[in-house]
């Protein structure tokens, strides 16, 4: 089985490769607007063809869950000093005015990014929204307090279908990086899982069926820890897009509740995944309580997600 769902998993990855997109997409985090798994972020989802804006938080906001706040004139520089002390509560990169800061926290970003830059840049509301990938998983109880996942709830809550994305190897550093330090394993980890997010969400989309997600639901994607040498080089089994397979799962453990799948109605734990391997994990969540939801809900996500999943054998 293992074997089977694997070569499938790469047959369907291979056959998205070759649409060419085009959806509106706002692109959050709760680690900053300049961190650089972010900006890997951005220019994967462009390369394949997507319609970008970021809208993120000016300084990270790791660990503020939902909460919100009106955006205030920034009392001291951005992260990594990308805006200076006193600029505006909302900003943006001279350069490209797609790259865009919110000096509050991650849910207010992802709603300026909804309710403003959208219509700016888009004349409508976004298709969809990325969040992520977080510097660090979020598993189990910690999804109540991220903000990462915070952002994504609060976009499910707007009407938009998200995703919250989070990853085990990466640290909170300049988007400079990408380029300064291109053979890292932190670059060389942050590329990887921005290529997995962008296949992920092509996945997701790649269907015209309507709705993209159920209603008032999001989920939360977590993957498991890159195998990189400190020279960059591969060491071990996950060093590759080809090496990770998505796993549906839940976010707390239960028997006997879930959509049949794989021979059972007992999802793994997302945490069981991710600790196993070279796995990611694939959790629907309600955005309003931020727990599991009825099997009913999770077969319609897993009927979509078909093509990319594999069966957990461990």
């Amino acid at each position: 089985m293992k074997c089977k769902t694997h070569i499938l998993q790469f047959v369907f990855v291979a056959l998205l490769a070759g649409d060419a997109l085009g959806q509106n997409v706002i692109l959050t985090n709760d680690d900053g607007w300049a961190v650089a798994q972010i900006r890997a972020q951005r220019d994967s989802l462009v390369s394949a063809g997507f319609n970008v804006v970021l809208s993120a938080p000016a300084e990270n906001k790791s660990g503020t869950g939902s909460s919100s706040a009106p955006a205030k004139p920034l009392t001291q520089a951005c992260e990594f000093n990308t805006c200076p002390k006193g600029s505006p509560a909302e900003g943006f990169n001279a350069s490209d005015t797609r790259l865009n800061y919110v000096n509050s926290f991650p849910v207010d970003a992802v709603r300026y990014g909804i309710q403003t830059l959208a219509p700016e840049f888009f004349g409508s509301a976004p298709e969809f929204v990325v969040s992520g990938p977080n510097v660090g998983t979020n598993l189990g109880s910690v999804t109540r307090v991220s903000g990462t996942v915070g952002a994504a709830c609060e976009a499910a809550k707007e009407g938009i279908p998200s995703v919250a994305f989070s990853a085990s190897s990466l640290s909170q550093v300049s988007y400079t990086t990408l380029t300064s330090a291109p053979n890292s394993p932190g670059t060389l980890s942050a590329l990887l899982y921005a290529e997995l997010t962008t296949t992920f969400t092509r996945a997701l989309l790649a269907s015209d069926a309507r709705p993209i997600l159920p209603p008032g639901v999001t989920l939360n994607v977590n993957y498991a820890k890159t195998t990189f040498s400190s020279s960059g080089a591969p060491n071990g089994d996950c060093a590759s897009a080809d090496d990770v397979r998505f796993i549906f799962t839940r976010i707390q453990s239960a028997k006997g509740k879930d959509v049949n799948t794989c021979g059972s109605t007992t999802l793994p734990t997302e945490s069981k995944v991710v600790g196993a391997g070279c796995f990611a994990s694939v959790s629907v969540m309600n955005a309003t309580t931020k727990a599991d939801v009825d099997a009913a809900t999770q077969a319609a996500v897993l009927a979509r997600l078909q093509g990319l999943l594999s069966c957990f054998d461990q």
